[in-house]
């Protein structure tokens, strides 16, 4: 199969507040596919031209804009963009908070099959429509919704306040303190890279590790167990795009060297909650299926993590974060902490963390999270993400996962050897 190619694409400042704009799905959509063109050296004239050749097609990530915005069918809405989608192949692909990494891989496989040489994808999601409680439960919809999420208020910190009980229960020999002191400077860690970004939700806010380490006051209330306000992530609207083509595109526009999809991982693990923690039971990992999608983009892509010199990763909630550590091999199971207190995943660090400032602190429109990962790695592999780029780096690594880790995607990106 042939190499996937990635030309570029943008991200929708993820401060803003659509609704409050007076804007919706449309003028998203019309922002972010116009600036993610020109961003990947594209007109929609190209996209005019491409399609007489049927050479082009458009990916759609979104989770629930069936509750936020009342509407299905979303792929068709491409064609409200612009006349030049007209005719265009186009499709909404849908996994809870990894919608748009199942659009990229479809988009990836499109092009390695040779049936399209140019893919664009967009991922979006408008959050800000309803309040904090009713959003809470549509988002439950991204677990067993009638046996974890109907009639709980704000499900998924309660999911992974209890992912956090079960580090502690799985791991005896990790102190509490230790650990929740961990989540605690996580949470800081994410906060303060966003204040690099200048497309970052949190930027502009204020957090540090007595903040995030005094959980349960009125600064900082309990969410879902142990987690607090400082441990989740945001409510925010937005959309990223990314573009990708086959090698015999960039040969034909004569574009010299762009980074390529070097490996991908896809696990699904058990829907209900109970039921991974069942799943793990003999094995290192808390979250066994990460792991493996992780392994499995390894695998595919002849690197190891010593290859890897930025990661982005779903910190949903610092413990998902503190869950990925090790699933990336950064550290031996259980053994995580060692990560954080050295400062290995720093900005500054050897193997940094979300130095965009991830969904704590850049934010997270569910559907368009896998996609701004995945612009970010970009970014970092080209050497244009400006405030917050790290020096020096080849490849990158992305986790991004959907409901409580059912979803779980993984991507490695990075310059041609």
């Amino acid at each position: 199969m042939s190499k996937v190619y990635i030309l570029g694409g943008t991200q929708t400042d993820f401060e803003r507040n659509w609704k409050k704009e007076g804007k919706g799905m449309v003028a998203l959509l019309k922002e972010a596919m116009t600036d993610g063109l020109e961003k990947a050296g594209l007109t929609f004239d190209d996209v005019r031209k491409l399609n007489v050749g049927n050479r082009v097609a458009c990916f759609v990530g979104n989770f629930i804009a069936e509750k936020y915005a009342d509407q299905g069918h979303l792929g068709a809405f491409l064609t409200e963009v612009d006349s030049a989608f007209y005719g265009v192949p186009s499709a909404r692909y849908e996994a809870a908070c990894a919608s748009s990494s199942v659009a990229i891989d479809a988009a990836a496989t499109k092009i390695k099959l040779g049936d399209y040489d140019v893919a664009i994808v967009v991922g979006w999601e408008l959050m800000k429509t309803v309040d904090s409680q009713i959003g809470g439960d549509f988002l439950g919809r991204a677990a067993y919704y009638e046996k974890e999420g109907k009639g709980i208020d704000f499900p998924f910190p309660k999911l992974f306040g209890r992912l956090a009980d079960e580090t502690l229960k799985k791991y005896p020999e990790l102190d509490e303190k230790r650990y929740m002191d961990a989540l605690a400077k996580i949470s800081v860690i994410n906060y303060s890279n966003a204040k690099r970004n200048p497309l970052a939700q949190t930027r502009k806010w204020f957090m540090n590790y007595e903040q995030a380490s005094t959980r349960g006051t009125e600064t900082n209330m309990l969410v879902g167990g142990k987690l607090a306000l400082s441990d989740c992530s945001q409510v925010t609207d937005g959309a990223a795009v990314v573009v990708l083509c086959s090698e015999n595109f960039l040969q034909e526009c004569g574009i010299e060297r762009k980074p390529i999809i070097k490996g991908f991982g896809h696990r699904t693990a058990p829907v209900l909650f109970d039921k991974k923690m069942e799943d793990n039971e003999s094995g290192p990992y808390t979250l066994p299926w990460t792991r493996q999608a992780v392994l499995d983009a390894y695998k595919r892509s002849g690197l190891t993590v010593g290859d890897i010199d930025v990661f982005e990763t779903h910190d949903c909630f610092t413990s998902s974060e503190y869950a990925a550590i090790s699933a990336f091999g950064l550290t031996d199971p259980g053994k995580e902490y060692e990560a954080v207190e050295s400062g290995l995943i720093a900005f500054d660090g050897k193997k940094p963390i979300n130095p965009s400032g991830g969904l704590i602190g850049c934010g997270h429109p569910v559907g368009a999270s896998g996609a701004r990962m995945f612009l970010d790695l970009y970014k970092q592999v080209t050497g244009t993400a400006g405030g917050y780029q790290v020096e020096g780096v080849k490849n990158g690594i992305m986790l991004n996962i959907g409901g409580s880790a059912t979803t779980n995607y993984v991507f490695i990106i990075g310059q041609e050897d």
